[in-house]
């Protein structure tokens, strides 16, 4: 799931080589965080939010077939 995010990250930005996804795993969720260079931060989210969104919907997708839970959180 790591590398799915990393390569959806990559596909979007300017600066591919400052994308960066660390995984935190807890006891039932598993958190990705997603840092991006500053200026392409809008380009991650997407207008109100929807490349964010459909980024979520299909980590949910994923995580379910493993049957996990995972959050994407995009760190500023």
């Amino acid at each position: 799931m790591k590398e799915l995010i990393n390569f959806i990250a990559q596909s979007l930005v300017d600066n591919p080589d400052e994308v960066t996804v660390s995984e935190v795993e807890g006891n039932q969720t598993t958190v990705l965080e997603l840092k991006v260079a500053k200026e392409d931060l809008g380009k991650v989210i997407g207008k109100q939010g929807r490349t964010a969104q459909a980024m979520r919907t299909i980590l949910s997708a994923v995580s379910s077939k493993v049957k996990k839970r995972t959050v994407l959180e995009i760190i500023e």
